[in-house]
């Protein structure tokens, strides 16, 4: 029986796929979970057109992300860091002040999309890789100066 899975099922496929089930299977567990639906050619067609609008979607998606990539690798940010004596540092930078100094530049990043591990606590030039998109990074310099 071709039936068409409405979610990602283990072992059988992932969600949109049209695939050959056991009669009983579908029948008995796959349909009345609401994990798939036979395949007509109806359903056939909506799947179809749901694909065409999520490769559209991630298309855009992925322009936008070139487009900011160009715009942060041309970039540099500095913030300043309150030091000591002998240029000791009193805290550190975050990723809460990468975003915020973005956003007082124009740019929105989530925090999510900051590849920083630790926070920086020296001064000097840092390189931060940025995760725009599954398949765009970027890199931002980073000054860190005495305030």
């Amino acid at each position: 029986m071709e039936i068409i899975l409405l979610k990602d099922v283990d072992r059988v496929g992932a969600e949109g796929a049209v695939v050959r089930v056991k009669p009983g299977f579908a029948r008995n567990y796959l349909i009345p979970l609401g994990l798939a639906a036979e395949a007509t050619a109806q359903r056939l067609q909506a799947i179809e057109a749901v694909k065409q609008q999520r490769v559209r979607q991630s298309q855009r998606l992925r322009a936008e992300a070139e487009a900011l990539k160009r715009t942060l690798e041309g970039r540099s940010i500095t913030l300043k860091l309150s030091v000591g004596q002998d240029d000791q540092p009193f805290g550190s930078v975050t990723v809460h002040d990468l975003i915020d100094a973005l956003a007082r530049e124009g740019l929105s990043i989530e925090k999510s999309m900051v590849g920083l591990e630790q926070p920086i606590k020296t001064l000097g030039v840092s390189e931060i890789p940025i995760r725009l998109h599954a398949d765009v990074s970027a890199t931002l310099k980073v000054w860190v100066v005495k305030a």
